[in-house]
């Protein structure tokens, strides 16, 4: 009893890689390896570099937009048309403005998913399952071993962005201090460009930390999708078919095969046999046939049965030893007979004809 239960342990142990169709199962679900955190750092990079280029031009048109609205827009009187003139021209300037920088975290972002996981639009995430309101299964969730991990992580990016930012900070901090002498505009670039320089280095720490994710999260999505060998087993005959069944199906194609084999062999000229193991049935038409075809072949039983059909068919039967042999084991049902074998296989015919009184 105890060895039986060990070896269906063993055979429920998820041991095995996933197959493809597993693959594509798991997948058809939206259980893909992901990581979040890589696609989140690629955007922020990607902002903030856009920034490094365009932060000037974005700087100026929002400060032309501030003179406009203090000298020409505030002489306008305050009338609902005029608000929403104003509201307009404000939004629409605006866009215009930060649009490359959307532009680029979109990008970004469909580019950085699409790079891990490919195209996959699926739902199943998304509909409603009765386990997901189990307070057992939402226990295990929290306390998980992915939880943990989760939490690890938090607590490693916050370390490290809060240790980078310091640090860009640190170094900057004779300019930053003396900042408030300095002219307004001065003072922004100088904050501006700290803020970028923060923007870039925690977005690379994050960019780390998110390829370090992507490798966890494969390994993770690799070891949740193993199959144990009875799963494998079972897949296999889901597809496949039960090996049982596949066998009584050949078995039975067989015995059709034959019957049609043997329904052919009154139609025979001759049947050449070796005279106890093989037997050969060829059919020969001048009118259609370029060359005696074999119809029927067998060896022991079924040869003796070919041969019991042909006697009372009152088809002739000839024993030629080594033609016997060579035709069984060289030509398939169907097939005519090499040039190598007319000499052999006319002399047969004309003498079963001439048996025959055809000719």
């Amino acid at each position: 009893m105890k060895q039986t239960w060990n070896l269906q342990f063993f055979a429920e142990e998820k041991t095995e890689k996933a197959t493809p169709k597993k693959r594509r199962d798991t997948r058809k679900k939206g259980q893909v390896a992901k990581s979040s955190d890589l696609s989140s750092a690629l955007s922020m990079l990607g902002i903030f570099m856009v920034l490094v280029f365009a932060a000037t031009k974005i700087g100026s048109g929002l400060g032309e937009l501030m003179k406009k609205s203090y000298t020409t827009d505030i002489q306008m009187a305050l009338t609902e048309g005029h608000v929403h003139q104003l509201f307009t021209q404000l939004v629409v300037e605006v866009v215009k403005l930060i649009a490359p920088v959307l532009l680029a975290a979109l990008v970004i972002g469909v580019f950085s998913n699409v790079a891990q996981i490919g195209l996959l639009f699926s739902t199943e995430t998304l509909s409603f399952k009765l386990n997901r309101l189990n307070p057992l299964s939402g226990f295990k969730r929290i306390y998980s071993m992915r939880a943990l991990v989760e939490f690890l992580k938090s607590l490693l990016k916050i370390f490290l962005v809060g240790l980078t930012t310091f640090i860009i900070f640190w170094i900057n901090r004779d300019q930053l201090l003396v900042m408030a002498e300095k002219p307004l505009w001065e003072g922004v670039s100088i904050t501006g460009r700290v803020v970028l320089e923060m923007g870039i280095a925690a977005s690379l720490v994050l960019l780390f930390i998110g390829v370090l994710d992507y490798a966890y999260q494969r390994w993770d999505h690799e070891k949740n999708i193993k199959m144990s060998k009875k799963e494998v087993r079972d897949e296999y005959k889901n597809i496949e078919g039960d090996p049982q069944i596949k066998a009584k199906i050949r078995e039975m194609q067989r015995q059709m095969a034959m019957r049609r084999m043997m329904q052919e062999v009154p139609k025979a000229d001759v049947v050449i046999t070796n005279p106890t193991h093989f037997a050969v049935a060829l059919k020969y038409q001048d009118d259609s046939m370029d060359a005696p075809v074999v119809i029927a072949k067998g060896a022991d039983l079924i040869a003796q049965r070919i041969k019991s059909i042909a006697k009372e068919s009152d088809v002739v039967i000839v024993e030629r030893k080594e033609l016997a042999r060579a035709l069984f084991h060289r030509l398939s049902i169907g097939d005519p007979i090499p040039e190598e074998f007319f000499k052999a296989v006319a002399e047969i015919l004309a003498y079963v004809y001439k048996l025959n009184g055809v000719v």
